[in-house]
Order: C-alpha cells, then sequence, then structure tokens
C-alpha cells in the first residue's frame, strides 16, 4: 500500500513538472510570420507596409518568405535609403531558395527588398522593427569577444584632426594608409562645434544621411577601435559639415599575423641569408 501511495505521488509530481514545462514554453515561445500571408513575397504596392503595421515583431520571431526561386529573391540591406532608393548593390545577406526562413536575432530595424529594382519600386519590399518581448526571458549574453591584436593608431587627418577642409581631404588621407582589424582611429575636434557618427551603408555615407547610426561620438576625442573587416564609414551630423567633405570611408583587412619571437628570430634569419 505504501508503495502505491509512493508511486502515485511520483506520478503527480512528474505530471505538475510537465504541466509546468508545458505552460513555460508555450508563454516564451516565438512566433513564424509568414511574410504577405497568402499574398507570399511579390510586387504589390503598399502590401507589406500593411502586413507589417498590424504586427508586433520580436528578438527570436521568424519570417518566413514564399515565392518562386526562378525569378525572386530576398535580399536584406542594412539602412533606410539602401531600402529607399530600392539599392542592392551592398546586401548584408541574400536569400535564393523559394521559401526563405530569416530569424530575428537581434532589435533594430531590419530592411528586406527584391534585387529586381522595378519589383522594389513596384512594392515588394519590406521594413520593420524589432525589440524584445518583456514576457520572454533575455537571451543568455555572447561569449567573451576574441582579444583583437594589439595595431596602429591612426589620428584621422594627422594634425589637422576632424574638422572641414576641402571636399577631398579625408579621401586622399584614407587611401595612402592599408587599415587591419585592431587598429584604432583617434578622432580630435572641438566638440561643442562637431561629432563623429559612424554609420552602415554606401547610400548614407554618399547622401550625408546621420538617421540610423551604428555609433555616436561626442567627447572631442574619440578612439575607435576598428572590429571587423570591411568598408566603415564615419561622418559629421553637423549641418553642413559632411556634404563640405567631413566623411571617412576606411577599408579595413583582417588582423595580420602574429609572430612569435622564434618566428621573428627565423623570419629575420631567412632574409639576413637572403641578402648576404
Amino acid at each position: 500500500m505504501a508503495t502505491t501511495t509512493t508511486t502515485t505521488r511520483v506520478k503527480k509530481k512528474i505530471l505538475f513538472v510537465m504541466t509546468t514545462l508545458t505552460v513555460l514554453l508555450g508563454s516564451c515561445s516565438a512566433t513564424i510570420y509568414k511574410v504577405g500571408d497568402s499574398d507570399g513575397w511579390s510586387a504589390k504596392d503598399d502590401t507589406y507596409y500593411s502586413w507589417a503595421d498590424r504586427k508586433e515583431f520580436h528578438v527570436g520571431d521568424s519570417l518566413v518568405f514564399d515565392y518562386d526561386g526562378n525569378f525572386n529573391d530576398v535580399t536584406q540591406v542594412s539602412g533606410a535609403l539602401e531600402y529607399q532608393f530600392c539599392d542592392s548593390s551592398s546586401p548584408k545577406a541574400v536569400y535564393k531558395t523559394g521559401h526563405d526562413v530569416v530569424t530575428l536575432t537581434e532589435p533594430g530595424f531590419y530592411y528586406f527588398i527584391s534585387s529586381n529594382h522595378s519589383q522594389c519600386s513596384s512594392g515588394q519590399r519590406l521594413d520593420i522593427l524589432v525589440t524584445h518581448d518583456p514576457s520572454r526571458p533575455l537571451p543568455p549574453p555572447p561569449p567573451p569577444t576574441k582579444i583583437l591584436p594589439f595595431g596602429k593608431m591612426y589620428k584621422v587627418g594627422d594634425s589637422k584632426g576632424w574638422k572641414v577642409y576641402n571636399s577631398d581631404f579625408y579621401y586622399k588621407w584614407s587611401e595612402e594608409k592599408l587599415f587591419h582589424v585592431g587598429d584604432n582611429l583617434l578622432f580630435e575636434y572641438a566638440n561643442e562645434v562637431n561629432d563623429v557618427l559612424e554609420i552602415s551603408g554606401d547610400l548614407e555615407f554618399k547622401f550625408c544621411d546621420p538617421t540610423s547610426p551604428i555609433a555616436v561620438h561626442k567627447t572631442g576625442h574619440d578612439l575607435v577601435k576598428l572590429t571587423k573587416p570591411g568598408v566603415h564609414y564615419f561622418i559629421s551630423s553637423e549641418t553642413g559639415h559632411c556634404d563640405a567633405g567631413l566623411k571617412l570611408r576606411v577599408m579595413v583587412a583582417p588582423a595580420l599575423p602574429k609572430f612569435s619571437p622564434i618566428d621573428r628570430f627565423f623570419r629575420w634569419l631567412r632574409t639576413f641569408r637572403h641578402h648576404h
């Protein structure tokens, strides 16, 4: 009799735990959205604005794009100007399977267009704002970032610093240099009348658009570490400054390899033998 009672209690506890987990998992589950619902992903004026306007998107949700992969694609672009002008020349990602599942992994604005300019101009584009859902647990913190190599320090503009000169001054300044991951840019300027904005896209850089910056620096003595390869864009948000040439575009190469003292010795030895 005691054994039967104990077994019943164990079963009740297991049932309680399973029920609790089911409730918790249900409340924390992400939402999957089929873009355009029954219309799918196609060129239809204002369809996707109206479709997205009625929804709240959260980190962890997914978008499903259904379309004919022989005639269409999904191109994720980095900024509002690329979205507005249907510019797919520098995409963040391109999907072409015809049934693409895109998981929203971080908060912020997401922009999707068709790389077919006429279809994008006809309405085949989607922009959404993604936020954290307070009812879901926050994702675990990312693993510690790897230690970047100690790189070179570049004072932007050298002795002239960061201020308005002729329109191609900073283009010429950066063109003469080779930047690598781990290098640092030092911006020195009068912070009462200036600032430094890092922006994401080539169109934002070309048209001096400060509305969606990646980072804003305003101390007057800003040290910016170049943490990843690719193109990095910097402008001033002060009226007229960027249009007058106060903007900087740098191409960053992967980090240079690090050599141990022994490696450096043998490299020197090979060079010594070569010259003798």
